[in-house]
């Protein structure tokens, strides 16, 4: 199974079809979640620091849906969008994603992602699994290895900024 670290990320491919992140963070698994999502923390971490994002929907219940777009250094808007089907406080969720992106065929995968909590310090997995081995290639060639490592320190550098509760 290769292993590539981004800063503090781990990127790891399982399977054909699966990108797993994993992330530690020096913060308690319900600050975690909380900075995963609310609307108004996500839009301050969400996104490669090259851009910003420029909207934050976020239903989050299950059936909800949510969308965000990112607006990239070249000016050009990104979307992102998906819906919630299974949540559960402060440990999962499980939702689909889209880059909206009729260009390379707005690919959709499923993410769940949960919160494990060790000594005050949340692990965070993030597991992609898409519906294709192409799918997942174009994915991983995307940048996103880089990107999602510096959205997870911003993540951690608001994380610092929480007061512990």
């Amino acid at each position: 199974m290769p292993e590539k670290i981004a800063n503090k990320l781990v990127v790891t491919t399982p399977s054909d079809l699966e990108i797993v992140l994993t992330r530690i963070f020096n913060a308690p698994r319900h600050l975690v979640f909380e900075a995963s999502t609310k609307p108004e923390h996500v839009k301050n971490w969400w996104g490669p620091r090259c851009t910003k994002l420029i909207s934050v929907e976020m239903d989050f219940r299950v059936g909800g849906s949510w969308r965000f777009v990112m607006l990239g250094p070249d000016g050009k808007e990104h979307v992102f969008k998906g819906v919630y089907h299974e949540i559960i406080v402060p440990e999962r969720i499980v939702s689909t994603e889209c880059f909206d992106e009729p260009a390379v065929g707005s690919p959709e995968w499923q993410v769940t992602t949960t919160y494990e909590e060790h000594d005050g310090k949340t692990t965070l997995t993030s597991r992609c699994l898409h519906p294709s081995r192409e799918n997942r290639d174009g994915h991983l060639q995307s940048g996103m290895e880089a990107g999602a490592g510096e959205t997870f320190d911003r993540l951690e550098e608001l994380l610092a900024t929480f007061s512990l509760r």
